[in-house]
């Protein structure tokens, strides 16, 4: 694996505003691969959404996923830092991983980036933030991802939750207890509002309620690449978003890591992650035609 290289000004890193005016940052990252020369025509980019439940993380606690998927993807990466719960409630993540998609689309060629091959994706609160991009680029208009990359993706808030929530409560480093107090403070800043199972059925909270797949399928809905683990409380819902977007006809692959816990994408210190990384830099080449 080679080395890679910010391709940005370091002290340059906004990235975009959403309407409300908020600044999007992100660092982005270009392969550098070793014993290669460099390429002349324009990279494919994976715009990265970091996960923690829509309340941790930033693009430092993902630093090590973006430069294994730059790295070994030979693509470029545009690692975004949201903005978080609970100072900023949904939408405000939405709306900033919306602008940061429509941003690397508007600025491609300055980046040196193809505009035909940029793709979403994310782990966790991330892979539910790549998957919302995907729904909402298709169902609003304008430029859509190439392809979505969706690890242990959150796909569905409703009650009741999935079986695997009963199977996997506890002791699997992901807990229910953990995804209650994270939702607590992306809906309502720390306590569940009182239109919370509206929101809950909101698309843009939970994308596998969608209830227009098949229209976005037909308006180019991006294909999807999802990958969720065994011992997972979100593992049936990843199972279950993949197979209704495949459903709806959209090309999609869905691998089931069933030896693995969530988040497997970013444990890369072990044989485990980095199988899992492995693969997933294989269908990420693949997807955005790397050679």
């Amino acid at each position: 694996m080679g080395k890679h290289a910010r391709v940005v000004d370091p002290d340059a890193d906004e990235v975009g505003t959403t309407e409300a005016g908020a600044v999007v940052d992100a660092r982005t990252d270009a392969p550098n691969v070793a014993n290669r020369e460099p390429r002349a025509d324009p990279l494919p980019l994976l715009v990265y959404f970091h996960g923690g439940g829509w309340v941790l993380g930033s693009h430092h606690t993902h630093d090590a996923v973006a430069r294994a998927l730059c790295a070994g993807g030979e693509v470029a990466v545009l690692n975004v830092d949201y903005r978080l719960a609970p100072e900023h409630v949904f939408p405000a993540a939405v709306d900033d991983a919306v602008a940061a998609f429509r941003w690397a689309h508007a600025h491609a060629d300055a980046l040196g980036i193809d505009p035909n091959r940029i793709a979403v994706g994310g782990d966790s609160a991330g892979g539910n933030l790549a998957a919302v991009v995907a729904q909402e680029c298709a169902r609003v208009g304008g430029p859509q991802p190439a392809w979505q990359m969706l690890f242990v993706p959150v796909t569905d808030l409703t009650l009741p939750r999935s079986r695997s929530y009963e199977l996997f409560s506890e002791g699997y480093f992901l807990t229910r207890a953990n995804m209650d107090w994270y939702e607590a403070n992306y809906l309502g800043g720390g306590t569940l509002p009182d239109d919370v199972d509206a929101m809950r059925r909101d698309p843009r909270v939970s994308p596998l309620l969608a209830d227009d797949l098949e229209q976005l399928a037909e308006r180019g809905l991006a294909p999807a690449y999802v990958a969720v683990a065994g011992f997972d409380p979100l593992r049936d819902e990843g199972i279950a978003y993949a197979r209704k977007l495949s459903d709806a006809g959209v090309a999609t692959t869905l691998r089931v890591h069933t030896d693995a816990v969530h988040p497997f994408i970013n444990i890369l210190a072990t044989d485990l992650g980095r199988r899992c990384m492995a693969e997933a830099v294989g269908a990420l080449r693949m997807a955005l035609h790397v050679r």
